[in-house]
């Protein structure tokens, strides 16, 4: 599925970096979907990305997690895992931007793009699965899940209130919180799972 995914954002983010016709139909605009019913955007806008720089860390990262939760999602909810893993995916997706729509649905400058909720979601479910695995940021620095997904949740609260970068923060943290109680929820033994793994028990 990871592989799919890939497939079809890089061709939907390269049409639309080349065609701004194209892009500005698929962008998230919480006025235009609020007011023209353009639901859609929910959507097409996970798979368009501001420029190339952004397209490929989102797809570096995928690539490097999706893989990984798709595995864990096979051993645990076998005969399930691929409609599983697209309702993680997807509910990141539409999750992680149901509050900037909330909050700006009457704003018509407002404006986001890219898959970072739904890749946020994948990477949370990978820390659940292996929390003590450690993570390189930015390929130097090497910390534990445990520790890394804490101070990015943290991160992303903060500069989500203070705003002024033109990044959408509260995509990542609530993608992030999504692809965790997701995950949860379809088993609540992944908890106690994840609490042996980080107590040795």
């Amino acid at each position: 599925m990871t592989l799919y995914i890939l497939v079809i954002t890089i061709i939907l983010s390269i049409t639309a970096l080349n065609n701004e016709q194209v892009m500005r139909k698929m962008i998230f605009n919480p006025y235009q979907i609020q007011h023209g019913n353009e639901w859609f955007r929910f959507i097409t806008s996970g798979f368009i990305h501001a420029d190339w720089m952004h397209l490929i860390i989102n797809m570096f990262v995928l690539y490097g997690f999706g893989g990984v939760v798709e595995n864990y999602y096979n051993q645990v909810f076998e005969g399930k895992s691929e409609y599983y893993y697209l309702l993680l995916y997807f509910g990141g997706m539409l999750i992680a931007v149901a509050p900037s729509y909330a909050k700006h649905k009457n704003d018509p400058s407002y404006n986001a793009l890219g898959a970072s909720g739904a890749v946020s979601a994948v990477i949370f479910t990978a820390i659940l699965f292996n929390p003590l695995q450690k993570i390189y940021f930015y390929g130097i620095i090497g910390l534990p899940g445990i520790l890394l997904g804490p101070a990015y949740l943290a991160y992303s609260y903060y500069m989500g209130k203070k705003g002024g970068d033109h990044i959408n923060h509260d995509a990542h943290f609530w993608g992030a919180v999504f692809g965790v109680l997701f995950t949860i929820a379809l088993k609540p033994t992944i908890a106690l799972y994840f609490i042996n793994e980080i107590t040795g028990g």
